[in-house]
């Protein structure tokens, strides 16, 4: 329950490395819903992981994210990688995955339209404008095994694809 998430601390501790891949669409949960997900639930789950022991905390973000941006989905991305790193925790990973290629359960028309595009686009330029989510779970993990190059350490498209080889 993300609204009681405070209740559920236990299940934050005892953690060396946190993943958080929370998020969804304005479209599905409104402009509120959106921010309340993306940004306070994250910033919460950070908050009680840092709480429980967790020393590297593993962050999904967003190309372009951006605190300073008139885009809400890449003002809030901004916002929360902001808040994550605020926590303070030992080691920091945010990775900022282009379009995500992957099959979804749910209708998105223009989503699956951007995706084939982008699907050819890739055959071409395959770091330029897209990510498989398989790739970017390999780069995430890949982040934790390697050695940190600093406390805060920003992944953009092309280097997740790099790590997402490994």
């Amino acid at each position: 329950d993300f609204e009681q998430l405070s209740q559920h601390a236990a299940a934050f501790r005892g953690h060396d490395v946190g993943f958080c891949c929370l998020g969804t669409t304005r479209a599905k949960a409104g402009a509120d819903g959106f921010v309340r997900v993306d940004r306070d639930y994250v910033a919460q789950a950070a908050e009680l992981a840092r709480a429980g022991g967790c020393k590297h905390f593993v962050l999904q973000s967003s190309q372009g994210a951006n605190q300073q941006s008139c885009f809400l989905y890449l003002r809030v991305k901004g916002e929360v990688e902001n808040l994550v790193q605020a926590v303070g925790f030992d080691r920091c990973t945010i990775l900022r995955p282009a379009v995500l290629l992957c099959k979804r359960q749910e209708s998105r028309p223009t989503e699956w339209m951007a995706q084939q595009f982008l699907g050819v686009v890739a055959r071409v330029f395959p770091t330029a404008y897209s990510v498989p989510v398989e790739t970017v779970a390999r780069a995430m993990v890949g982040s934790v095994v390697q050695p940190g190059k600093g406390k805060v350490e920003v992944l953009e498209n092309g280097a997740i694809h790099e790590l997402g080889k490994a």
